[in-house]
């Protein structure tokens, strides 16, 4: 007897049913639908881009809105970052390049889902992505960069509020290392402030995980 034949990969529909499991905290229903993301999608930057940063983009504008409540919005993030293990079988599958990248949220910024899979998607194109997690203080970071000597550092921010403590971090960063590359990115961006960091010589923004995969592929040695 064939075994059965799987139905196609509804995108949309998965899509909503993953984001309204975020919204009604059903965190089975969001394991499910991810999992069918997960078999489906060859490349982990669509899940990624496609599924978990378009869905926490929804929650969050939904929550500015005041259509949901500020807790929603904490176990929708929850839910999400910690569905992201499911895809660590895939992200050493890789050889290793022998290369870099520090990553991390700067002070006062509380939102690291962003920034972990920032770190994941060095991990995915074969470098050692070490991910220091929210709230960093920027001698903290610096310590590290001395420690490991990576090839890149990239600072994630997700509130337009911490704009002005991602350019100081930056700042310090270039002033204490001339010479390592610096990305900055994240959700604040959609409201502009691009040119505003990149004022600083050997910083660049990148928007998308789509940008950031390409600038890897790209060798990620410009800025």
């Amino acid at each position: 007897m064939n075994p059965p034949v799987k139905p196609p990969f509804a995108r949309e529909e998965t899509y909503r049913r993953y984001l309204d499991g975020l919204l009604t905290n059903n965190r089975q229903q969001c394991r499910e639908n991810f999992e069918q993301w997960l078999e489906a999608t060859t490349e982990l930057r669509t899940l990624y881009d496609d599924l978990v940063r378009r869905s926490l983009y929804e929650v969050g504008d939904l929550w500015e809105r005041g259509r949901i409540s500020v807790a929603t919005e904490h176990l929708a993030t929850a839910i999400s970052e910690g569905l992201l293990n499911l895809t660590y079988p895939r992200l050493f599958a890789r050889p290793r390049l022998g290369k870099s990248a520090v990553v991390t949220c700067v002070a006062n910024e509380y939102h690291q889902i962003g920034g972990k899979m920032v770190a994941d998607l060095f991990e995915l194109n074969g470098w050692r992505g070490y991910f220091l997690g929210a709230n960093t203080p920027v001698r903290d970071v610096q310590a590290l960069i001395a420690e490991k000597q990576p090839d890149v550092v990239a600072l994630s921010v997700a509130s337009v509020f911490s704009l002005d403590t991602l350019i100081n971090t930056a700042g310090e960063i270039r002033a204490a290392f001339p010479k390592v590359p610096i990305l900055v990115g994240g959700q604040a961006f959609r409201w502009g402030g691009q040119e505003r960091v990149e004022r600083l010589p050997g910083v660049r923004c990148l928007l998308t995980l789509s940008e950031l995969e390409a600038w890897i592929q790209d060798g990620g040695n410009h800025v």
